[in-house]
Formats: C-alpha cells, structure tokens, sequence
C-alpha cells in the first residue's frame, strides 16, 4: 500500500474526462469546499480539489510555509494529470497557489492550462497595503483574520474549533505574507478574474489589474458577497466557471 499522500480529492471521478478542474481554496480551507462543485459544471469535467497538507485528509501532516516549497511539492503531482486539457482555479490564498502553479508548469516545459480562474485576490504585482499578521500569538492572529476577512466570531469564540482552525490558517498565512511575487512574462493563458462586490480587501482596480498577467485572453467579474462568496452563494462563481470550461472544451 503506498505511503505517498494524496493531492486531490475528486468528489465524482470521470472515466474519460474532457477537461480536469485543479481548485485551490482559502487560507486554512480544505479540499471539502469544492465537494458539491461537479454536478453544475459538467458531466465531462472531472473537478479535482488539491488537499494541501495540515488540513482535511492530510490533518497530521505539517502544512507548508513558503510558497516555493509548496509548488516545488505539488508540481509532480499536478504534472502526472495533464494527459487531458486543464483549468486551474484558485480562491484567495488559493488564487497566488493557483498563479504560481501555472508559471512554475509554463518553466517545467509541461502542458499549460487552456485557462486560469483567479477569484478574491488583488493582482500578484501590486503592494499589500494590510500589515502582516502570521505571527500573532493564536487568538489576537484569528481575531485579527477575523476583522479583515469577516470570519464568523462565533466559530472562534469556541475553544476547540480555535484551536482546529489556527494551525493550517496561521500556515497559510504565513506563505501569503512571505510570498514575493517575482516579474515574469505574462502568461500565454487567458485569465479571468473575479471578486466580491462587499469585499473588504479586494477592490475592482485590484481584480481589473490580473490582465497584466496574461498576454491574450482576460474577463473580470463583479459578484454580489463578500470576501467568500463562493461558500455563501457559489452559483454565481460556478456559472462563470461553466462558461470558461465550455469554452475551454470547444
């Protein structure tokens, strides 16, 4: 029985996919987000949620605190699935996994995606302007995560579901806090980008300016919610993701 961890959970396998759907989520989310996503986008579409270590199926593993580890860990894995065409998709924290993928693929030599889907994050290039909070003792670090992304206080308020959620999250943190984005060519993959109308931390400039990073195709989307929209209502996000795939299976 093989020792190695898996990657990806696929909540509906597909025997002969027309298309695969990498999905990144949020800091401190798991491969569950994207449980429900396979039936709205397509019975050709096999969704494959990433599970990055220290969450989900992977609880006991020590999560990841640099972005470069990260790829340089997910890359093989990723690679041994591009014998169909691919879309990757990212939310938040999810979003910089998802553009870093691509470009490390694009310097691999590998296959690149026929499109990448960014949602809830301001464009690589352009300055934080928030200060770093990774290293806070646990409960100013949640409560501060708190006010800035509308995480429920209730959830924190409970001891046990704290102390559940801090590792991963302060992890996650910590790798978008450290992360510099270094300059590139833009991709040769279209992009569409897309951000929550209430959202405290990413304005419409910020989603607008992902166009610097791809040298055809771009689209952005205005979608009603706050910063997690595509939990509170994911029809919206879904029906642009059909869209895209639709397009990218011809």
């Amino acid at each position: 029985m093989s020792s190695t961890p898996s990657w990806f959970h696929v909540p509906r396998p597909v025997a002969r996919p027309r298309l695969r759907l990498f999905c990144f989520a949020h800091a401190g989310g798991s491969a569950a987000t994207f449980h429900r996503w396979p039936a709205p986008l397509g019975d050709n579409v096999e969704v494959l949620a990433v599970e990055l270590p220290g969450r989900g199926g992977r609880l006991r593993e020590p999560p990841h605190r640099r972005m470069p580890d990260l790829i340089a860990a997910l890359l093989p894995a990723v690679t041994a699935r591009l014998d169909v065409p691919y879309v990757v998709f990212g939310h938040s924290l999810g979003a910089a996994v998802a553009f870093e993928l691509v470009r490390a693929l694009r310097r691999a030599g590998a296959p690149e995606p026929a499109h990448l889907v960014v949602s809830a994050r301001y464009a690589p290039h352009l300055p934080r302007t928030a200060p770093p909070i990774h290293a806070l003792p646990q409960a100013a670090f949640l409560r501060a995560l708190a006010d800035r992304y509308g995480m429920a206080n209730g959830v924190l308020d409970d001891p046990e579901m704290a102390a559940m959620l801090y590792p991963p999250l302060q992890a996650d943190m910590e790798i978008f806090e450290t992360w510099a984005c270094t300059a590139e060519e833009p991709l040769a993959t279209p992009i569409t980008a897309c951000g929550g109308s209430r959202d405290p931390t990413v304005t419409r400039d910020g989603v607008e300016a992902w166009r610097a990073h791809t040298s055809v195709g771009f689209a952005s989307h205005v979608l009603a919610g706050d910063h997690f929209y595509l939990i509170s209502d994911p029809p919206p996000l879904l029906r642009v993701l059909r869209t895209v795939l639709d397009a990218a299976a011809g």
